[in-house]
Parts: structure tokens; sequence; C-alpha cells
């Protein structure tokens, strides 16, 4: 490895980078250029000039890697799927459950996914479900190859392409699906059940298929770039990245009284929110695997973005029963902030009373620009605000440490993480002291 990187963030709108001194992590310098959606290495290339030094990057552009989730039943095999996928950094735009039949096969299509979650059934549970859903996707695919469309049958929509599948459902029929859907022409990856039991989530092979599949057809393809240079750039879906930032951050800050993080992310397209909190009581004697908790969560919120997203923010915010936000980037991030948050805690809900991210968090780190850039007046001014919220957001601010990400260095320390670990330590540090 080389004594310094440049650790690169394709966003959506912006193009971030980062130059990261190794081995420790100083930080040597920031920049950012617009995202180019025509190619976006010519953005990374203006943000990188003159560095001199290799590339490693996250992506989001385009809107990250949009994911459907095909289960058996939506509050056990799709949700089971549908935590997969966020733990992969996805964004989830359609859960079909049950069995798939012309009209839900156009829903699926209608979404237009990068990559579909297969899954259903426990291992050597129930099979038929997961069986026909491969046969309609096999009927549904080309023969012709892969750059062909996906026609509907007796529908009259078509997705853009052979959309690749990731198989994680009943292990007992995976090879026999597997050859279904790779004789139909559908590029099939094959993973362990994200539910081999009931109430025993495992994520992480269907994780590791998610990810490998992204830089395999969307960065490898030709829908960002057709430049050789980005499938050996990018490592990571950029939530992917950054989770893996907080998580280091969270183990930097284990000597706290309360070592857990959740990080706030508000982009111009989608608002995320990382959490990994400090293990509850009740879920540490239960063993978190066994009532299917993950250590580390998240929720990737597609319609809250404070530019290419903001009227469906504002619409957000009305359902909410929130004030209209005015027209300025930080009224806009506020009013993203609070729906985040409460969804977030929604969602947490669903793992049982033990499961809530506010009761395990001592540091909230607010990321991305409409914070980054603002006066930090301002800034707080939002903080105070939030945490007054009545709707549950408001939980999570009170009476707890609050920083803002302002040179942006969670994603440059996810993409460090593993390889780098003290370079991820180092940056980071300077996040706690900033």
């Amino acid at each position: 490895m080389t004594d310094r990187v440049a650790c690169v963030d394709i966003g959506s709108t912006w193009t971030k980078a980062a130059l990261v001194e190794l081995p420790g992590g100083r930080l040597l310098g920031t920049r950012q250029a617009p995202t180019t959606h025509d190619d976006v290495v010519a953005g990374v290339l203006a943000a990188t000039a003159g560095w001199d030094a290799p590339v490693r990057a996250c992506s989001s552009a385009g809107g990250g890697l949009r994911l459907a989730v095909v289960g058996y039943e939506e509050l056990i095999s799709a949700e089971a799927g549908h935590r997969a996928a966020l733990s992969a950094g996805a964004r989830v735009v359609h859960v079909a459950a049950g069995r798939l039949d012309a009209g839900a096969l156009q829903e699926l299509a209608d979404a237009a996914p990068d990559v579909v979650l297969l899954v259903g059934g426990t291992d050597g549970g129930e099979a038929g479900v997961l069986r026909h859903n491969a046969g309609i996707l096999a009927s549904a695919a080309p023969l012709q190859g892969p750059g062909a469309s996906m026609r509907v049958p007796g529908g009259s929509g078509v997705l853009r392409r052979a959309v690749p599948v990731v198989l994680a459902g009943n292990a007992a029929v995976r090879d026999e699906v597997h050859a279904v859907l790779a004789a139909a022409g559908v590029p099939v990856t094959a993973a362990d059940n994200v539910l081999p039991d009931i109430g025993r989530l495992a994520p992480e092979s269907a994780r590791a298929a998610i990810r490998e599949v992204f830089l395999r057809h969307v960065i490898g393809g030709d829908r960002l770039s057709t430049d050789p240079r980005l499938r050996q750039w990018v490592r990571a879906v950029t939530p992917d990245a950054v989770l893996d930032g907080v998580a280091a951050l969270a183990g930097l800050r284990a000597g706290a009284d309360v070592p857990g993080v959740l990080v706030l992310d508000v982009g111009g397209t989608t608002t995320d929110v990382h959490c990994v909190p400090v293990a509850d009581a009740e879920q540490s004697a239960l063993q978190r695997s066994a009532v299917g908790v993950p250590a580390r969560r998240r929720t990737v919120e597609g319609d809250l973005g404070v530019q290419s997203s903001a009227d469906a923010l504002r619409a957000a915010a009305a359902a909410e029963g929130l004030p209209a936000p005015g027209g300025d980037a930080l009224a806009l991030g506020e009013a993203a902030a609070v729906v985040a948050l409460r969804r977030h805690l929604r969602s947490e809900a669903a793992y049982g009373p033990g499961g809530a991210s506010a009761r395990g968090v001592g540091l909230v780190v607010l990321s991305g620009g409409v914070f980054r850039h603002a006066d930090p007046g301002a800034v707080q001014a939002v903080v105070d605000r939030v945490a007054a919220d009545r709707g549950g957001a408001g939980g999570v601010l009170a009476g707890t440490e609050v920083v803002v990400d302002r040179r942006y260095v969670l994603a440059a320390a996810g993409l460090l993480a593993t390889d780098a670990p003290a370079a991820a330590a180092g940056l980071l540090g300077e996040l706690l002291v900033s």
C-alpha cells in the first residue's frame, strides 16, 4: 500500500474525495466536484486532480443499488430479505410476497430494480412458493442473453435488461432453483438462506452476494461509465461503506459510558440512518443472533432528499404532521432528519422492546452537505428543534452529544476499515475532536 490514498464517494449529486495519509490516517485534504452523470469517472478525476494517489471508492450515483425482494410471506421471508438488502447498502424499491402472477410481475417490472433478491422458506421447510417464483422469473427472462429485456407475460412492461437474481431461500432446493433460473439466461448468484430457521436471521451471505452482484453488474456494467477504471475503484455501495465507518467509530468509543453511535446522513436524493447501538441487556441475554436483531442497523429513505427528492420530502413531512419546510436547504434537512428518525425508530420497533436504537446511543453524527456547509449556530438550532420533536425523533438527540462530519470522513473510514484499520481510526479521531 502506498503512503496515501484518495477515498472517493460518488454521490447522486456530488462526488466527494478525501486524501488520506497512510498508515496513520491523517486527512491531507478534501475536495468535491459535481457528479458527471453521463460518465461518473469524469467527476472522480475532477475531484482528485493533482493528488497522484490510488483511488478507492464507493458509489450511490444514479440512486445507488435498486433492489427488489421477492419472498414467501411478507412478515417472515420477505422481511428477512428486506433486512438483508438494507444491510448490503441497497435501496429496496419493491417487496413482493407470495406466488407471483402477471400483475405482481408487472409491478416488479415497473419498480425497475438492479437486482432481485429471491427468498422463501426455512431450510428444509416450505419450497413450493420459491419454486413457483423462480419459474415465473425464468419464464419472463430472455433466452437471448444478458443484454435483453425481461418481458412480462400478460403485461405491457419490461425490465430494462435481464435483471440479476441473488438466490437466498430454502437451501434444500437451492441447486434446483438455481438451475431453472440459469437455464433461462438469468444471471443468478446463490447465497445461504437469509432465514434458515424461524426466528434466526442470517443475512451476511446474502449481503456479500448482493455487494458482489452490484460491483459486477451495476459498477461493471455501462450504466454509470464504460471506463474500466470505475470497476477497479469501487469497493462498495456508499451506505455500506458509511455503516462500516460507523461500526469503526463505535469501536473507537468502546470506553465511553454509552459508546453506541447513530449517523444521520441527509443527501440530495436519500436520507440514510445508520446505527450501531449498545447491546441491550435483554437482547444480550437472549443472544442477538437467535432473535434476529443485527448489531448494525440502517434505514434508507429514498423519498427524503434536499434536492432531487425535495417535493417527495415535503409530502412526507406533511404526512407526518410537520410544518411545511421552507425553501432553504437547512430547513429541508431538518425535515428530512425528523422524518427519517421517526421512520427509523418505527422500524426498530419490529425488533421488540430490546431493539430500540435510542436506548443505546451516546453520539449522534450529522452528515451530508446540508449540515457540513451550514453555520455551526444554524446547525445547533436545527439540533435543538429536532431534539424537541414529540413524534419520536427527539428521543435520539435530546441530551446526546451531536457532532457534524464536516470533513466527510465516515465513508472514507469505512473504505479503509478492513485492510487499513489504523488509518480508519486516525480519520475518525479527527471527527471526534472536530
